[in-house]
Formats: C-alpha cells, structure tokens, sequence
C-alpha cells in the first residue's frame, strides 16, 4: 500500500514464467500489435506510435522529453512536486532553455497561470505538466491546459504515472500530445515498461528535429521502426517477460472495464479518506484535487512517522509511504493502486493503524475509523 509498486494480479506473475521467444518471433510480434491496440484504449486514443519503452516511467519521462526538446528549445515545466522537479532537471541536461513554474507542493495550476507563463515567455515550444503528482496526492487537471497549448501552438507533455488506469485520461478529447506512464501503479504489472503515446503534432516534431535525440537508446525515431507495423526493424533486445506481463495487465483492465476500474478506486479512496480523517488525520492535497488512488495526509502532532510506519510493516506486512523531500517525516502516501485497491486493505489498514496508535496512547478508544470507512461501503457501489 505505498506509492508504488501496487499489488500483482496471479495472471500476471504467470506470464512473467512463460517460455521465452525472440524478439522479432511471429508470436511475440503478435504480442506487440495486441499489447498497442489495448493501451490505445486505456489511453483514450488512436495514436499509432503508441507503445511500451523498455524502462521504468523515469525512463517514459527522460524519453518524451529527449524527443520533443532540442538544445536551446524553450519549455515550460509545471512544478507541485518532485515529479515536475525531476522534469526541469532533464531539461537542463538536454540543453533546454527551462522555463519554471511553481505552485506550493500539493496544489495544483489554473489555466491561467499557464496562459500568463506563455504570454511572459512567448518562444515556449513545448508545456510539461504533471497529471498525477505521486509526491503529494494532488490530481491536476490538464484538459484545459491541453486546450490552451493547441490554440497557441506548443506541444504539452502530460506525466500519468500514477494516474493511467485508474482515473479518467483522455489523450485525444484532451488535446494531450505526449503521454506517458510507467506499468507499476494502477496497472498493477511490475516496474520495468513505460507506457508511451505520441499524438501527430509530437510526431511531426519529431521529423523536423535539427539534431539528433541526446539519448540513442530513447530516440524514438529509431525505437518507431520496431513498433510500426511492416517494418519490425531491430533496434534492442525488448524485455519479452515484462512485455508478456503488461499484455496480461491491460488484458484484466480491459475486462474490468475502465469506468468501473476507476469507480472502484474512487471508492475505497474515499473509505480510506474518510477513515483517516476520523481519526484525526488531515488531507495533504489541495481539496477538491486529491487522487483516489494515492492518499496523502499530513501525520498529526503526537505521531511518530517511521515508527509507525516500521510497525505496520513488521507486525502487520503492510508498507505505506512517508514524505519526499521537504515532506519527509510530515505526510504519508498510502497506495490504493490497481490490484491494491480492494476493500479488505482498506479495513485491515484502518484496523493496524488505529491499534498502533491505540498502543501508543495516541487515541484512548478505537473504532472510529474502521466506522467512518464502513458508512461509505453501506453507500451506492459507485460513491
């Protein structure tokens, strides 16, 4: 229940042991096609040059990046957390001119704030925003933003590392021109591929670059020819296990259903919520703006972070997550992600923490959370 990996559905784990083929085998190449069709759904798109970068989501983010920046290009990075931090140093080492943006850690942009940083820095060529900051909690809405940067012609970069799979994303309806993620949080598939989408307008950036990406391994206009259809060009050994586990990954949330996979983690994000909040736990993330599937709270006076945290891994196998950078030891990131996302994580983490804290002499009764969470499952199923 930290903020990543999530839990690994059996369907899974089995793929992962299935008998290895070569790259450019018939079967796998089958795999390949199936495997870009489904994440062509889950990413509420029909981009061609959709597929998996071999690599974590740092590497799906260092990749889009590196393709869409070139040395002295003008972008503007959007900063709540260390997710927008790590963008603005990827830049910087491209040769990017950074333009920075901040809001305060665990608050999200208006479009307005966008529109004013583009009137003030007119050459920006490219946005780079965050959806889902797995730093802080905080959901950041990028339609508008989307919107905004095709009236005035620059590309937007949207990070969904946390959020592919679990809330709504629409790559087209939105106007989202680069998209990535990363398998290990609401596809619930280990870390190791990176979910990449490139709309037309990325993709014509990509012709027209006066250079070469800095990265060879990540330059996309070498990686295409693999993934295209009729060419199947070599370019790196793929991961065939990991790719196996992310066909059978997308495979279940295809059969759960998108909308229903996101009403479900709505639903036991807001147990978890409520639960927390009873017990005098306060919401990190701005209101109106918290993700469902990566709960932050701010760790109350009385409360010792990694002794509580030590606690409910040694004595209950349960691990969250503490704060990151200028958070750490102030906020905990609690993880209900893909296969994480079930009712009985919810009840026996309400249940392990309140007989800590009880243990403790923080609180003198319990229940109250384990209630609070309970009045929300005694709801509609779709609350």
């Amino acid at each position: 229940m930290g903020p990543g990996p999530s839990a690994v559905h059996r369907r899974v784990y089995e793929a992962l042991s299935k008998r290895l083929v070569g790259h450019l085998d018939p079967e796998f190449i089958r795999i390949m096609n199936e495997t870009q069709a489904m994440l062509r759904h889950v990413f509420r798109t029909e981009n061609r040059l959709t597929f998996s970068v071999s690599g974590t989501g740092s590497a799906g983010m260092e990749a889009c990046l590196v393709n869409c920046i070139e040395p002295g290009d003008e972008a503007l990075v959007c900063v709540q957390g260390v997710f927008g931090t790590r963008m603005c140093d990827i830049v910087e080492r491209i040769g990017g001119r950074l333009h920075r943006i901040d809001r305060p850690w665990g608050q999200v942009f208006e479009p307005q704030e966008i529109a004013d940083a583009l009137k003030k820095h007119p050459g920006v060529r490219t946005v780079a925003i965050v959806n889902a900051e797995t730093s802080t909690g905080a959901h950041q809405p990028v339609e508008e933003i989307g919107k905004l940067c095709r009236e005035t012609g620059r590309l937007i970069i949207v990070d969904a590392v946390t959020s592919l799979g679990g809330a709504p994303l629409e790559v087209d309806r939105w106007g989202i021109d680069v998209c990535y993620s990363g398998t290990q949080k609401c596809l619930s598939c280990p870390p190791g591929l990176a979910p990449v989408t490139f709309g037309e307008r990325a993709i014509e950036r990509l012709r027209s670059r006066k250079s070469k990406p800095a990265s060879w391994y990540l330059d996309f206009g070498l990686i295409e020819s693999y993934w295209t259809e009729g060419k199947r060009a070599y370019h790196h050994t793929a991961p065939i296990s990991m790719n196996y586990a992310l066909y059978q990954a997308l495979a279940l949330v295809i059969e759960e259903g998108l909308e229903n996979r996101q009403a479900r983690h709505r639903l036991h994000g807001r147990a978890l919520a409520d639960g927390l909040e009873a017990l005098g736990f306060e919401p990190f993330a701005q209101e109106g703006h918290r993700l469902p599937m990566l709960l932050s709270f701010t760790v109350p006076a009385g409360v010792v972070d990694a002794e509580v945290r030590r606690l409910l891994l040694e004595e209950y196998g349960i691990e969250i997550g503490g704060g990151l950078g200028p958070l750490a030891g102030k906020v905990w990131r609690i993880g209900l992600m893909g296969e994480s996302s079930r009712r009985e994580n919810v009840v026996l983490f309400l249940a392990a923490l309140e007989s800590i804290l009880f243990a403790q002499g923080v609180t003198k009764e319990i229940g109250a959370g384990l209630e609070a969470a309970a009045r929300v499952y005694a709801g509609p199923a779709t609350s």
